[in-house]
C-alpha cells in the first residue's frame, strides 16, 4: 500500500528528466498511473465489503509518534476509487485538452503529486501523517490552480487558495496534535477506542474548533467559500479533478473519519448543521445568478459540500448513509459537468451561457453527457442522484434534532436551486438554435468527450441498478463512518410517501425556475453582492498588510543600531521582571574579595576609556577607546586566574581594532552625534542593562556552588577524550556538534564576505 501511495511522487520525479519525451503522443502513457492504481484498489472491494479492512505499518519516525500507518476500510476505499477512477478519466481528458502545451510534463507532475497526496490523506491512520499529506494537497493544488502563471488572475487565485487552506491547515495541525496528546495516541483507530476520554475532557471544544477550521477552509464552507470560485482560473482538468471529486472533499473526509472519535455531541452537531446549512443554501442560490459556466459549477459545488457537512452534523445512521451516497453522486455528475464545460470553452472560446445555445447539433455526445449529468444532479428517477436526494430527505425528516421541518425545508430549497443550476450548466448550452458565430464549432478528439460520457452513464447505471455499488462500496463506507454495521441496502423505489412528494416538488420547482428565470448576473442583486465574505477577508488582508508594513518599517528598518537597541531593551525588561518577581535579593558584600590598588587603577582606566568612547567625535578615537576597554577586561581576567580567557579577549580586541581601522578608510572621519533625546534614551537603556547585570552578578555570589559538571569534565577530559586541556576538550568533544555548527556559520559568513569582495558589477547594475 505504501508503494501505491508514493507512486505519484515517483512518477513526478521521473518526469523531470524524461518529461520532454512525453509532450506529444507518448503522454497517454501517463494514464497508466491512475489506471493501475484504480485496478489495485478495486481488488480490495471483496475483502472490504466483507468487513475485512486492510492495514499497513511501516516505521518512520517512531520517536515522534509518526509512522507510515495506512488503513483501507469502506470510507477510504470509496475515496481511493474516486481519486484513481476519476483521475484516470481526467488524465485521458487532459492528454487532448492540454495537447501542445509547452509545460505539459509539468502539469502531469503536479497532478501526480496531488493524486498521491490525496491517497495519503484518505489512507493515513496516523493523524500526523494525515496532516503531512494534507499540506501536500494544499501545495500541489497551489501549483495547479496557478498553472497559467503568466495570468495575474491565476496567480492571485492560487495565492488566495493557499492562504485560506494553509491557514486552516495550521489550525488543524494544532487540533490533531492536541487530540493525540489527550488520547495518548496518534492512531485514528486507537483514538476511536478512547473517544470517551476526548469528549469528556475540558479541551474537547478547542479540539473541535481547530479541526473544524481545517475542514471548513479546505471544503470551502461559509465564510471561507470564496476561494473556490476564484480557483476556477485553473485549467478545466484541474477543476474537474480537484474541485468536484477530490481536494474539496478532503475536509468532508476528515469530518467523516473523525466522526467516531469526536462526533455525536451537541458541540459537534450544532456548528456543522448551522455552517453546513448556511453554505448549502447560500451556494445554491448564488449559483443560478451566475453567467459563467465554471462559476455556476463552483457555487453549486460549494452548496453540495455544505450538504455533506450538514449531513455529517446531523449524524444519524440515515444521514451518514446519505452522505456516503451523495459523495459518489456529486463526484460523478459534477466531474462530468466540469469536463463538458471544458469542451465548450475549448471549442467556442466562451463560457457565458447567454451566448451559448444549440451546440447539440455539433457536439451530440457532449450534449448527451451534459444532459445525463444534469438529470442526475436534479435527482430524476433511475439516476443515482434520485437515490441520493431521497436519502437526504429521509435523513432530515427522521432526525432527532429540533426544527426538523426547518432542516427539511432548507434541504428542499437548496435542491430546487441545484436542479436549476444543473440544467443551466448541462442542458442550456445545447438547446435552442445555433448562433451563426458558432457554426464552425466541431466535436473534439474522443479523448475529451468519452470521459464525461462514461461518468454520466455511470450515474445512470448506478441509479438503475444500485444493488452492487451500494453493497460493495457505499454501505461499507457508511459503516466506516458510523463505526457500525452497514445499514439497509439501496433501493430505487420506497413507495408513495412524503419523501417521494418532496422529490417531485423539488424537480418540478427546479425545472420551472430554470425555464422562467432570466439570465442575470449576481451583481444585479444588491443583497447577494452584500453577502460577500471575500470583501470582508480582503479588508482584513489590507489591515494585516498595513500592520505588517508598519511593523517592518519600525522593527526591521535595516539599521543595526535599531536591532541592538531592541534586543537590549527586551533583555532589560526580561531580566528586570525576573529580578523583581524572583526570590528576594540577597547581596552579601562579605564574599567580595579585597580590592587591590592595581584593580582600582585598571577600573579607573576602564571608566575613562568608556567616557572617551561615548563622548569622542572622532571615529578613530572611539575605536581606540573601545579597544582599551577590552584590554582592561583582559587584565581583569589575568587578575582572577583566567589566562586562557585573557588571551582570547586580547586576540579578539586586537583583531577587532585592526578590522575597524581598515573600515575607517571608507567612512567619514568624524561622528555625527544624534540629538539629545536619542542620547538620553541610549544612556538610560545602557545604564539599566549594566545595573541589572551587576545586581545579578552580585546575587550569583550567594548561590551555592555546584561543581558536579566541572568535576565530570575534569575527571573525564583525559580518560574519555584523551586531552589534557579541559576547555579544548569541552569545545571539541563534549560540545563538538555545537562547535561544528559555529564553524559552519563562520564559514558561510566568510564565503559571503569573499563574494562581496570579488563582486564586479556592471554600471547598469550599480544603478
Amino acid at each position: 500500500m505504501l508503494t501505491a501511495v508514493l507512486a505519484g511522487f515517483f512518477v513526478s520525479i521521473l518526469l523531470i528528466p524524461f518529461g520532454k519525451y512525453l509532450k506529444n503522443r507518448l503522454s497517454v502513457l501517463l494514464v497508466l498511473l491512475p489506471a493501475l492504481l484504480f485496478g489495485y484498489f478495486a481488488g480490495f472491494i471483496p475483502a472490504v465489503s466483507a468487513g475485512n479492512p486492510v492495514y499497513s505499518h511501516h516505521a518512520w519516525v517512531p520517536s515522534a509518534g509518526i509512522n507510515l500507518d495506512f488503513h483501507l476500510d469502506g470510507l477510504s476505499l470509496l475515496f481511493c476509487l474516486l481519486i484513481t477512477g476519476i483521475g484516470t478519466l481526467v488524465y485521458i481528458y487532459a492528454v487532448a485538452y492540454m495537447k501542445g502545451h509547452p509545460y505539459l510534463d509539468r502539469f502531469f507532475a503536479y497532478l501526480s503529486i496531488f493524486m498521491a497526496a490525496m491517497l495519503g490523506v484518505v489512507l493515513s491512520d496516523n493523524v500526523l501523517l494525515l496532516f503531512i499529506f494534507w499540506e501536500l494537497t494544499s501545495i500541489s493544488s497551489f501549483f495547479l490552480i496557478g498553472f497559467n502563471n503568466d495570468n495575474a488572475d491565476s496567480r492571485k487565485s492560487s495565492i488566495t487558495a493557499l492562504a485560506i487552506t494553509a491557514g486552516g491547515g495550521f489550525l488543524l495541525m494544532a487540533g490533531l496534535i492536541l487530540a493525540g496528546y489527550l488520547s495518548d495516541t496518534h492512531s485514528i483507530r486507537e483514538m476511536i477506542l478512547s473517544n470517551a476520554i476526548l469528549k469528556s475532557h475540558s479541551l474537547y471544544g478547542l479540539v473541535l474548533l481547530l479541526v473544524f477550521a481545517g475542514a471548513f477552509t479546505k471544503s470551502a464552507q461559509f465564510p471561507f467559500h470564496f476561494w473556490l470560485p476564484g480557483a476556477m482560473k485553473a485549467p478545466t482538468p484541474v477543476s474537474a479533478y480537484l474541485h468536484s471529486a477530490t481536494m474539496v472533499k478532503a475536509g468532508i473526509y476528515l469530518l467523516a473519519r473523525l466522526f467516531p472519535v469526536l462526533g455525536g455531541t451537541d458541540y459537534w452537531t450544532v456548528p456543522l448543521v448551522i455552517i453546513g446549512g448556511c453554505t448549502m443554501l447560500l451556494g445554491a442560490i448564488i449559483s443560478i445568478f451566475k453567467k459563467d459556466l465554471k462559476e455556476i459549477l463552483a457555487y453549486s459545488t460549494i452548496s453540495a459540500l455544505g450538504v455533506l457537512v450538514f449531513l455529517i452534523g446531523v449524524g444519524t445512521e440515515a444521514a451518514l448513509t446519505a452522505a456516503a451516497v451523495f459523495i459518489l453522486v456529486h463526484a460523478l455528475y459534477k466531474a462530468t459537468l466540469f469536463l463538458v464545460t471544458g469542451i465548450i470553452d475549448h471549442e467556442t472560446q466562451t463560457r457565458d451561457i447567454s451566448q451559448l445555445s444549440g451546440l447539440r447539433k455539433l457536439m451530440l455526445p457532449v450534449a448527451i453527457a451534459g444532459a445525463l449529468a444534469a438529470l442526475s444532479s436534479a435527482g430524476i428517477p433511475l439516476t443515482l442522484g434520485f437515490i441520493g436526494k431521497d436519502l437526504i430527505y429521509e435523513a432530515t425528516l427522521h432526525t432527532k434534532l429540533n426544527f426538523l421541518f426547518i432542516l427539511t425545508a432548507i434541504a428542499v430549497i437548496t435542491n430546487i436551486f441545484l436542479v436549476s443550476a444543473g440544467f443551466l450548466a448541462g442542458i442550456k448550452p445545447f438547446t435552442g438554435s445555433l448562433p451563426e458565430r458558432l457554426s464552425g464549432v466541431h466535436l473534439p478528439h474522443w479523448f475529451m468527450w468519452m470521459p464525461p460520457l462514461i461518468l454520466a452513464f455511470l450515474g445512470i447505471l448506478f441509479g438503475s441498478f444500485p444493488g452492487w455499488v451500494g453493497t460493495s462500496v457505499l454501505q461499507p463506507a457508511a459503516a466506516a463512518i458510523t463505526n457500525n454495521t452497514a445499514g439497509s441496502p439501496l433501493k430505487i423505489w420506497h413507495g408513495f410517501n412524503l419523501v417521494l412528494l418532496l422529490s417531485a416538488v423539488t424537480i418540478v420547482s427546479g425545472t420551472l425556475l430554470y425555464l422562467f428565470k432570466k439570465t442575470t448576473a449576481a451583481s444585479s442583486y444588491p443583497l447577494l453582492s452584500a453577502i460577500s465574505a471575500e470583501k470582508t477577508f480582503k479588508r482584513m488582508g489590507d489591515y494585516v498588510k498595513g500592520f505588517s508594513t508598519w511593523y517592518s518599517n519600525t522593527m526591521h528598518n535595516g539599521f543595526l543600531r535599531s536591532y541592538l537597541l531592541r534586543i537590549i531593551i527586551f533583555a532589560v525588561l526580561l531580566l528586570a521582571y525576573r529580578v523583581i518577581n524572583g526570590e528576594p535579593l540577597e547581596i552579601s558584600l562579605a564574599r567580595i574579595s579585597t580590592i587591590s590598588i592595581y584593580e582600582i587603577v585598571v577600573a579607573g582606566i576602564l571608566i575613562a576609556a568608556v567616557y572617551m568612547t561615548v563622548t569622542s567625535t572622532s571615529r578613530l578615537t572611539a575605536v581606540v577607546g573601545t579597544s582599551v576597554i577590552g584590554y582592561c577586561i583582559c587584565l581583569m581576567f589575568v587578575f582572577y586566574s583566567a589566562p586562557d580567557l585573557a588571551m582570547t579577549q586580547f586576540t579578539i580586541d586586537t583583531l577587532t581594532l585592526v578590522l575597524f581601522v581598515f573600515v575607517l578608510f571608507r567612512l567619514p572621519p568624524f561622528l555625527n552625534f544624534a540629538n539629545s533625546k536619542v542620547r538620553l534614551r541610549d544612556g538610560i537603556v545602557s545604564t539599566s542593562f549594566g545595573v541589572l547585570i551587576g545586581i545579578i552578578a552580585l546575587q550569583a555570589l550567594n548561590e551555592p556552588i555546584q561543581t558536579d559538571i566541572s568535576k565530570f569534565y575534569g575527571e573525564n577530559a583525559y580518560t574519555m577524550a584523551k586531552g589534557r586541556n579541559v576547555v579544548n576538550v569541552i569545545l571539541v568533544d563534549f560540545r563538538g556538534m555545537d562547535t561544528m555548527f559555529e564553524i559552519v556559520v563562520l564559514s558561510i559568513a566568510a564565503l559571503g564576505v569573499f563574494s562581496l569582495i570579488n563582486l564586479r558589477l556592471k554600471s547598469s547594475e550599480k544603478e
